[in-house]
């Protein structure tokens, strides 16, 4: 089977904080730490997003405590880390080049949130021609406004931004079905 990279949207402090709001899909970061660990054990590259706010009043501003990774969620030294101030991953980045210089076609997706950086960074990967898995059960989302006013619960705008994603951009899998996929060794 073809080396899948790992990529692993905004696991930054700020996003494990209560206050943020109500949020769907409680078990996962557990998902993202057992991907983690098979991607670690088989050494299998892992690369790892952070959201760098130009905003002064933003968690996610540099020098802010939010803004730093989760302690679990620490890449280590020989896994790759770029800085981004826009949802999608590709943009401004250099990561499509980075992809592309190790001949990475496959990309697995999980993280924060749902609806905005993993929808927005998975929209690109399959627009770019990466076969792309988005992990269901390793991301998480919260509750939003609709156009109409109408809010919608975590797992309501979940589900959507997933069915946004199905069969044009990304495959939707499961932790425990991609998990099927891998070499055990």
């Amino acid at each position: 089977m073809t080396r899948l990279a790992l990529v692993v949207i905004d696991m930054q402090q700020c996003m494990s904080q209560a206050v943020i709001s109500e949020r769907n899909n409680p078990e996962a970061e557990s998902q993202i730490q057992n991907l983690l660990a098979v991607w670690r054990q088989r050494q299998w590259p892992i690369i790892h997003l952070r959201h760098i706010s130009r905003e002064a009043t933003s968690s996610f501003r540099p020098g802010q405590v939010g803004a730093a990774f989760q302690t679990e969620f620490e890449p280590l030294a020989q896994e790759a880390v770029f800085e981004k101030n826009r949802p999608d991953a590709f943009c401004n980045t250099g990561l499509e080049r980075w992809l592309h210089v190790r001949d990475l076609q496959h990309l697995v997706i999980v993280g924060v949130s749902t609806n905005n950086s993993v929808e927005a960074t998975a929209r690109s990967a399959g627009n770019l021609g990466f076969t792309t898995y988005v992990v269901a059960d390793a991301c998480f989302t919260f509750p939003k406004l609709d156009y109409q006013g109408v809010l919608r619960s975590a797992e309501e705008v979940h589900a959507m931004s997933l069915a946004n994603l199905a069969g044009e951009y990304a495959e939707i899998i499961t932790t425990p079905d991609l998990l099927k996929l891998v070499p055990s060794s």
